[in-house]
């Protein structure tokens, strides 16, 4: 179990290059986002979570490791992971699926 994290490169990709991402992937994502400073406390879900950053930043907490997102980064999380998160100065915008 666990989470990883695939930075973007070349830049980050726009809402809908990330959602044809996800239909390439057989997922329907929803977006979600919160304002600056927002924590979300421990807790861990039964599927596969697949995430990207659209706007702003968020750092993921594990027990392992703090993962920080930015426009255009992915974040895969393992069913069962514990995590915890805290949306960073400017907000976040996120789009997700579960699989």
């Amino acid at each position: 179990m666990g989470a990883r994290v695939e930075k973007a490169s070349g830049g980050p990709a726009g809402p809908e290059e990330i959602r044809t991402r996800f239909e390439e992937e057989d997922l329907r994502p929803h977006e979600w986002g919160n304002g600056p400073a927002y924590e979300y406390g421990w807790h861990s879900h039964s599927y596969h979570k697949v995430l990207y950053c659209l706007s702003g930043s968020i750092v993921f907490h594990t027990n392992q490791e703090d993962l920080e997102l930015e426009p255009g980064d992915r974040m895969e999380v393992d069913p069962g992971t514990e995590h915890a998160a805290t949306v960073g100065p400017d907000g976040v915008k996120c789009m997700e699926a579960a699989r």
